[in-house]
């Protein structure tokens, strides 16, 4: 049995895969320290997982939604930068808090999110071998390639890089550690093993992954969901479900009044995720069903179509269940995933900035009546499942122990 020091950046999309493995992980005997955000605290234990919690807010994706108390120029210049700027120029929060926590205690090996800003470093402070999850499953190259024009990864300004060199050399010299140049490695964390939740059928270059990454499928396992939802109301009937994911939700007011208008008065249950949506301002229609959290897994096995932001947890929960589904990527990797999918003709990708409901209805009733992208979906399906899932993914991590010499 080994004790696991365990390092999520706290987003959905992050911890919904290394739930996942945490909980194959601990049913093979291991011991895991779970560190993430306090709204995840039932998730984590519920499998069983010691739930810690970051004492920084580490919620990258928060915006600021009011001014602070002190907004003058010169109080504004003191204050941390936020987002992953901050992280960055503030290694303080990912770094120096978590050695704090865990002081006096022993690892023998950490799991992390792969955009966890320095979770390499730390693996290096703790001399143990690291293990990474990565959300999206392109190296940096290719998803800089796909991204759409003036939709990137993120805008770094000389400013930023010239205080990030001060940063890097603070901390090699306090360490004695290694650390990339290039800042957007720090979003790659590479580990000793590299889980990818894709197939090598999915991916268009297999050649750009060393022999450290594996390719498990999609993080399919057996979710507990506290929700109450209503699915009888979707027996014998066609189902339409809409999902934005969790950061991306509530991208635009006329994005949302755009899907109710499409579906509005069709012979359609459409089941819609609007998380953190603010829907009082809305005439939602009568054959709508709209919940901040929809149990997805389980409303796949009644849903004829989807509408996906494309991000990689839920492309794979579509294309893994073969649900038909149109695309309407709005940020970071999603291009890259949509994009993809469209290459092996399994979605029709869409601009959210020239949609109209005549545009969106009609790739919806393109993809569900072409044979085509039903049997493409199929193929994907299939490369999943033979990827191996978790189970493959548990043994890699015990080879990867035997090789280290952690005989627990």
């Amino acid at each position: 049995m080994s004790k696991i020091l365990l390092l999520s950046m706290p987003s959905h999309g992050h911890m919904n895969p290394l739930l996942g493995l945490a909980a194959q992980l601990i049913k093979k005997g291991e011991e895991v320290a779970f560190f993430t955000s306090v709204e995840f605290k039932e998730a984590v234990e519920e499998i069983g997982a010691e739930f810690e919690y970051y004492k920084e807010d580490l919620n990258l994706f928060k915006k600021r939604t009011a001014a602070p108390p002190d907004s003058s120029p010169a109080a504004e210049t003191q204050k941390p930068k936020p987002g992953l700027i901050g992280a960055f120029l503030n290694p303080v929060k990912f770094i120096d808090a978590i050695l704090d926590d865990i002081k006096g205690r022993n690892f023998d090996y950490l799991v992390c999110s792969a955009a966890y800003p320095y979770a390499t470093v730390i693996g290096q402070i703790l001399n143990i071998p690291v293990v990474s999850s990565y959300a999206v499953f392109a190296t940096i190259k290719e998803l800089m390639d796909k991204n759409t024009p003036g939709k990137g990864l993120m805008g770094l300004s000389a400013e930023f890089t010239d205080e990030f060199k001060t940063v890097r050399q603070d901390l090699i010299e306090k360490y004695q550690v290694q650390i990339p140049e290039n800042i957007i490695d720090l979003l790659f964390n590479k580990g000793d093993l590299n889980i990818i939740y894709t197939s090598k059928y999915f991916v268009p270059h297999p050649e750009n992954y060393d022999d450290s990454f594996i390719f498990i499928g999609p993080p399919i396992f057996d979710k507990k969901y506290n929700v109450d939802f209503p699915f009888e109301k979707l027996e014998g009937k066609k189902v339409v479900y809409i999902s934005l994911g969790t950061i991306f939700g509530n991208h635009s007011a006329d994005l949302n009044q755009l899907f109710f208008d499409s579906f509005a008065d069709t012979d359609a249950i459409v089941v819609m995720a609007a998380y953190d949506v603010e829907l009082s301002k809305y005439k939602v229609p009568d054959n709508f069903i709209i919940r901040s959290f929809v149990p997805q897994l389980e409303l796949l096995k009644y849903a004829t179509v989807a509408i996906t932001h494309a991000g990689m947890n839920s492309i794979g929960d579509l294309l893994y269940h073969k649900v038909p589904f149109v695309s309407v990527p709005l940020g970071a990797d999603q291009f890259y995933m949509a994009n993809r999918a469209q290459e092996l003709d399994a979605t029709i990708v869409l601009d959210v900035d020239t949609l109209t409901p005549d545009i969106l209805t009609d790739a919806v009733e393109k993809v569900l009546t072409t044979p085509t992208y039903r049997e493409n979906i199929e193929k994907i399906s299939d490369s999943f499942i033979e990827a191996g899932g978790y189970k493959k993914a548990v043994e890699e991590i015990f080879e990867l122990k035997k090789l280290k010499g952690l005989t627990g």
